[in-house]
């Protein structure tokens, strides 16, 4: 494929569109994974003793390295179809 033309606006649009659909399940399950794990750590902070903390900040550092991935799968994707 052809890098785009971003100084046109009708590419720089198409190819705008096209970068917000690369890894945006990656994306949105890193997120909600992170989001879990912040409840869990708030579910523990406020007394629930059935959640150990551990297990809170694992679940959002896992959430973290999920959407750190994510961007760099995006990035990595964008060098990529820039290169001529």
């Amino acid at each position: 494929m052809a890098a785009p033309d971003l100084r046109d606006p009708v590419q720089r649009a198409a190819y705008h569109q096209e970068l917000r659909g690369v890894a945006l399940r990656l994306r949105r399950s890193g997120i909600g994974i992170a989001l879990v794990g912040a409840m869990l750590v708030l579910l523990h902070r406020k007394g629930v003793e059935a959640v150990p903390l551990w297990l809170g900040v694992g679940v959002l550092g896992i959430g973290v390295l999920v959407t750190i991935a994510a961007l760099s799968t995006r990035a990595a994707y964008h060098r990529l179809r820039m290169r001529n």
